[in-house]
């Protein structure tokens, strides 16, 4: 039998709260746009790990990032949710995202633009990742 990691998922409550924060802090509107994109974008990751068996936390932040960037969930703010949420969920997993935030802002951006898919995300993240301290 193969050992499964154990991973901490993102909820609803963290996920809202979050996007608050940053609409305080950089402007833009509150809220929730697409509640059914919400939970679908907060469900894909456990189901990728659950059924697909996939257990890279990085595979599993950039289907979180995908989803936020792409799925438009949110009045506002939905890339800012995609980066911090990405963050947020390594950082759960004892990873740093070590890139500079121009970097950072231009993949989220190439993203949104079909520049780059979910799996040339996930192997973006792998190479600028690193162990927490």
């Amino acid at each position: 039998m193969r050992n499964r990691a154990v991973f901490y998922w993102l909820d609803k409550p963290e996920i809202l709260a979050q996007q608050r924060l940053l609409i305080d802090i950089y402007g833009g509107a509150h809220g929730v746009l697409n509640e059914g994109a919400l939970d679908s974008t907060l469900a894909r990751p456990v189901n990728l790990n659950a059924y697909e068996g996939v257990d890279d936390p990085c595979r599993l932040a950039a289907c979180y990032g995908y989803g936020f960037a792409k799925n438009h969930c949110f009045v506002d703010g939905n890339k800012r949710v995609a980066l911090v949420t990405m963050d947020v969920f390594l950082g759960l997993h004892d990873l740093d995202l070590c890139a500079s935030e121009p970097e950072a802002v231009a993949i989220i951006l190439a993203l949104c633009t079909d520049d780059l898919n979910e799996d040339e995300l996930a192997r973006w993240l792998r190479l600028n990742t690193r162990p927490l301290d």
